[in-house]
């Protein structure tokens, strides 16, 4: 865990990579349960036998949209900022899913400091989180993470 005690301190980071997650296992309860909560039951998701049969990575894949919605798990448990009220998320510039995330597989989080601009009562902070797959050397999501900090 990365301990980040203030917005100057925060500041000194820019451009520098600022943590690194811990491993997390990607499950097929999970993918289950994100399907039934987003409505999305595509068959490369759900369907094992099917996936098994026809997909090249020997079962199902994660939404993408499950592996992104990882980053707060990822932020969480890399980075503590001291003197925080509140953290919002504030959206996303820019994300990509350049390889698919088989599931089974574990997932961590690369996370560099992009930027820190003051904003009235706080600071927007933008991240740059390169999600890798263990033993893999292609990402599975890269995402500019926008949070704001009050």
């Amino acid at each position: 865990m990365r301990e980040i005690a203030s917005i100057e301190a925060l500041n000194e980071l820019v451009g520098q990579e600022v943590a690194v997650s811990d491993w997390i296992e990607v499950t097929q309860e999970q993918v289950n349960l994100f399907a039934d909560a987003t409505g999305d039951h595509q068959w490369i998701h759900v369907d094992v036998e099917r996936s098994k049969r026809e997909l090249p990575f020997g079962g199902t894949v994660a939404h993408g949209f499950l592996t992104l919605g990882l980053l707060p798990k990822i932020m969480g448990q890399s980075i503590s900022m001291g003197n925080v009220k509140m953290l919002l998320n504030y959206g996303l510039n820019r994300v990509r899913f350049p390889a698919p995330l088989p599931v089974g597989s574990s997932v961590r989080g690369r996370i560099v400091l992009q930027s820190v601009e003051e904003i009235p009562g706080g600071a927007q902070v933008v991240w740059e989180i390169t999600m890798e797959r263990e033993d893999s050397d292609k990402p599975v999501c890269v995402a500019e993470f926008i949070v704001r900090r009050y």
